[in-house]
């Protein structure tokens, strides 16, 4: 990567990363997380790439070096970077998120449109298409009952009167648990920043990133494009994740199966500040 210093970043950049900040700030604010709490944290950002050897030559990354790239004391680079720590992975999530992708990509639990079909509970009354088929398909360890109880605290799932479970978004997104919507929430806006930044670095290739933007709408008309959002990507997150695993199975043995892909998408409902002003101007 070349790096570009400056005495004077560009203001189009400061105030893209300022507007960037408003939402994870609000979010910070209602969870009692003050500025120099968050300072810290992102204190400890700075150290952390810049340690990474951001510079793409052969450099060696010294507390010094890292210092001069961050703006960070070396004493606290120093300190820093001897605490750092990877961030932790709630148990449900890991085994969840392969459990969910098995049930929307392999054929045995798909209905005739390929959507993940509802299982009976016990293997005993639904055999391979079973709840309990599908848990013991991935791990052995752990008892389908305490998977499905968790999965219906989390409200990822629900249980009906035939005592068939129900997925009920075609991904691990839990409705509750603080902990895994917190992961998930780092995981993906992470994700979708690093691909952003990668464009607006000018690296090669550029990454997917395309989103459509429409203002001017009715609540209602908004609400219509929220439903066709969800049903478009929810079989484009259906088709990626059948092909996904298909190509994970194959790459399995392989000593360079080691890049990850994330693809996504969102919708966003909000009310134009900007077109309210006008009117009530």
């Amino acid at each position: 990567m070349q790096m570009r210093f400056s005495l004077i970043p560009p203001i189009s950049l400061l105030m893209a990363v300022r507007r960037v900040l408003k939402p994870l700030v609000r979010l910070l604010v209602a969870h009692g997380v003050g500025f120099p709490f968050f300072a810290n944290l992102a204190k400890s950002a700075f150290v952390e790439v810049a340690s990474r050897g951001v510079l793409g030559d052969d450099e060696k990354v010294t507390d010094s070096r890292v210092s001069l790239l961050s703006g960070v004391h070396r004493r606290e680079v120093k300190r820093l970077r001897a605490e750092a720590v990877e961030p932790m992975v709630p148990s449900s999530v890991s085994l969840g998120a392969t459990l969910v992708a098995h049930w929307c990509a392999n054929p045995t639990f798909q209905d005739a449109q390929h959507r993940p079909r509802s299982l009976d509970r016990l293997a005993s009354k639904g055999g391979e298409q079973s709840f309990e088929y599908l848990v013991a398909s991935v791990s052995k360890d752990i008892r389908s009952r305490a998977v499905l109880d968790e999965w219906l605290s989390l409200g990822v799932a629900r249980l009906d009167e035939q005592d068939r479970v129900h997925l009920l978004e075609p991904a691990f997104v839990p409705a509750q648990g603080f902990d895994e919507k917190a992961f998930y929430f780092g995981k993906g806006v992470h994700d979708h920043l690093a691909a952003a930044a990668h464009n607006l670095l000018g690296e090669h290739p550029p990454c997917l990133d395309r989103i459509a933007y429409y203002d001017g709408l009715t609540p209602e008309s908004a609400a219509k494009l929220r439903d066709l959002a969800r049903e478009l990507s929810a079989s484009a997150m259906l088709e990626i994740n059948r092909r996904a695993l298909e190509l994970q199975t194959m790459d399995a043995e392989r000593e360079d199966a080691v890049t990850r892909v994330t693809y996504g998408a969102y919708f966003l409902l909000a009310q134009d500040a900007q077109r309210q002003g006008e009117r009530t101007s």
